[in-house]
Order: structure tokens, then sequence, then C-alpha cells
């Protein structure tokens, strides 16, 4: 299993001492002081979700190919409200049903990666109070995500997705703003218990996740902060930043095509024990058009490098940004510029099918110091479901290039999966 949560070492004796008080007070209380208690209980709703996958990675100079076929089954439930308060327990389990592959913890190192290890452990335990008006406060091992997930979130690709063992408070007491701050004393990582050094199952450490919104006529206007400070050698503490930064997105109809804007620019500098010292910065912008059923974006993204770090973003779902092939998880250390261009078609109602779709993305990638060629890739998918079934197809092909780190080869990638959603 994951190591303990670690919460708030105030908070946990809280939480012991309303459980202990719980269990003491129950034979003596009446069946109305007991009400809530048993109305949350009615009110439990189960979870219950299955992703079957295969992934194939073929990548240079390997000589064979990576075989992966996993299952992730996750079960729980989540009470209804006693006393403004419910909980939500959720297991889960990453099974592999073929290991000709390096899953990053089984050893196989004649194999690519694909980091899907095999774990069984708690994904999510956590309680959730809303006694405080306009105002949600979470404790426990949870699922966090921020904006586009491009600073913070739950990596939900990857079968063994990442949570936090965090206090989080979410207030929406004025109108159209929303303050979401975050103590975060662990992430549970991708990679499982299990994991190691660079692929380290958790990351731990004092670190503040503050996320300031403003919903406007022109879209939402966020201001961030986030304050990461890890214990773990030697990736973890050479990931210990401060990076304050901010976004706008929104969207626009014109004539008869809905117009979708993001500007985004962030700064971000060494934090605690990092023993490096560095300032970079980060440009996003983004435009996207949609006709009817058809969709045609394109973007630009800049991570700055100083040829020693690159700025990071070490919490982030960084499966969806800069290709699906995943070859810069770690922005090189002259740092990134991303130039993509995105399609796609959504229908709904074809055939039996609720919906369908298909998209398409291609990349340029080269260095934002020295302007060095990283190569570029074609990524393809297409999405069906039907009823609580989805099913997914997709495949990512990178080309690199003569001056790509040597570290980073051509890879392609396919993966078929089916998911089932209680």
């Amino acid at each position: 299993m994951r190591s303990p949560i670690r919460l708030p070492e105030v908070q946990m004796r809280r939480l012991t001492a309303i459980a202990c008080l719980t269990v003491i007070a129950a034979p003596v209380l009446g069946d109305e002081a007991l009400a809530p208690l048993m109305g949350a209980i009615g009110e439990t709703k189960p979870i219950a979700e299955a992703r079957l996958r295969f992934e194939s990675v073929d990548q240079e100079p390997f000589a064979e190919d990576a075989v992966a076929m996993t299952l992730r089954a996750r079960l729980g439930f989540e009470t209804g409200k006693a006393w403004g308060t419910s909980l939500l327990v959720e297991g889960e389990a990453v099974i592999p049903l073929d290991s000709d592959y390096n899953s990053t913890t089984n050893g196989n190192l004649t194999y690519p990666v694909v980091a899907d290890p095999e774990s069984y452990e708690f994904n999510r335990l956590q309680l959730s109070n809303t006694l405080i008006p306009d105002t949600t406060v979470t404790l426990g091992r949870q699922r966090i995500t921020l904006d586009d997930h491009r600073f913070v979130g739950n990596v939900g690709w990857r079968q063994n997705e990442q949570t936090f063992d965090a206090l989080r408070v979410v207030n929406r007491s004025i109108a159209n703003f929303t303050i979401d701050a975050s103590y975060v004393n662990q992430v549970n990582r991708v990679f499982g218990p299990d994991g190691q050094g660079v692929n380290a199952g958790q990351y731990t450490g004092d670190n503040l996740l503050a996320n300031v919104s403003w919903q406007s006529a022109w879209g939402k206007l966020t201001g961030f902060g986030y304050l990461l400070k890890f214990e773990q050698l030697p990736t973890g503490i050479r990931d210990s930043t401060q990076t304050f930064g901010l976004r706008l997105a929104g969207e626009r109809p014109l004539a008869k095509i809905k117009l979708a804007y993001i500007a985004s620019w962030a700064t971000q500098e060494d934090r605690g024990a990092n023993p490096l010292s560095f300032s970079n910065d980060y440009y996003l912008g983004e435009l996207n058009a949609t006709f009817r059923s058809y969709n045609l974006g394109a973007g630009y993204e800049v991570l700055q490098g100083d040829g020693i770090k690159g700025f990071t973003t070490p919490l982030a779902t960084l499966h969806r940004f800069q290709g699906w092939a995943d070859k810069f998880l770690t922005t090189p250390v002259n740092g990134m510029v991303d130039m993509y261009v995105n399609a796609g078609f959504q229908k709904k109602g074809v055939g039996p099918l609720e919906t369908f779709a298909i998209a398409a993305s291609w990349h340029k990638f080269d260095s934002d110091r020295q302007s060095i060629d990283y190569g570029s890739e074609l990524d393809l998918q297409a999405q069906a479901k039907f009823r609580r079934f989805t099913g997914t197809l997709k495949y990512s092909a990178y080309d690199a290039s003569a001056g790509t780190p040597l570290t980073v080869r051509d890879t392609h990638k396919l993966w078929a999966q089916v998911e089932y959603a209680w």
C-alpha cells in the first residue's frame, strides 16, 4: 500500500477525537440525534470504475517493443452529509495482465517505459465539510485539479492517478470570485508506492497551492501562486520552486463561429533546499475556433531554460501538453518552445453511440535558448461513448532531430482502451 496519509497533526487529532466520540455516543443518543448520521448513510452513493488498456511502445534504441495490458479497478462510496460533512472512500487496484514493459518498478529494463506499475491502495480517503457558508473544506487524500491542469492536475491518463494528502479550502462567498487554497504535505505520484529515485512514488514536504479566479464578461481571469518544497533527493529537491502567474481563458461568438482563447504567463524561481539558483518564465497563447461539429486551433507555449534548469511543472497532468508520446515530461535545461495545431470533429447520436469524436494535433518542438530543433510529433485519437462505456483508440508518433537530447529518441505509441464508470 501507499505510505500512510500525511495530514496536519492537529487535524488528525481532531478527526480521531470526533470518530471516538461518535462511536461512544451512538448507543446512548436517541433516534432524533442520530437522524443526520442515518440520513447520510442512506444517501451513500457507490463508486465503481474499470479501465482495460492495451499500450505498445516502439522506441529507439530498444530492440523490443513494450507491450502492456493493464486493468485498473476502483471501488468505493461517498456518503451523504451529516452535520455538513460527507465521507469518501475509494480503493484502487492496477493489475498487469501482460508485463512485457518497464513499469518503473518491475525491473524489466530491456523494454521501454509504460508508467503503469502494479499497485493496490487507497486512491482517495477524504472528509468534506460545507458548514461555513459558500465554503467547502476537504481534508484527506483527494484529487486536486486547477485550471487546465498545466500546473496542478491528477494525471488522469495514467492508470494510477496522482492524488494529494491535503487540507483544501474553496470559498465562493463573493459573486464571480473563487478562492481555492490548499496545504499539501504529500503528493502520491503515478509511480505507485514502490517508486524510487527519479520515479519516486511520493513527494513529501510543505507545499502551498493558491488559486484565485474572477469570472468576467471576457472570461475567467486567474491569479495563482504555487510554493513547492519537496524532501526527496535528487529530483524532488530540484523541483522545489515558487511560481506566480496569471491566466485568462474565455470565448466569444464571431458570426457562426465560437472563438475560444487562452493567454497565460508565469515566473518561477528556486525555493527551499533547491541547490540551483534560477529564474525562468512561462508563456502561453492559444486560439480555437468551433463551427458546428468541427474545431480548429493553434497554440504557442514557451517554458524558458537558462542552460542549467528549465521551467518545471512537476504537479501537472503532463500528458496533456507537449505531445502524447511524453518525451518532455522534464523540461530540457535550455527550455522548450512548442508550436502546435489542433483539429477535431465531435457529434452526438451517431448510430447507437451517444457521442463520437476524432482529434488530431501536430507539434513542432524547439529549445527556448539557442533555438535547438527538438523534432516534431503527430497525435491522433478516436473516441466513442455507449451508455456507461467509453472506448478510445489513440496513436502518437514522435520523430527526434539531430539536436534533440540523447535521452529523447524516436518513439511511436499505440493505445486501445475501454472504460466503464458507474
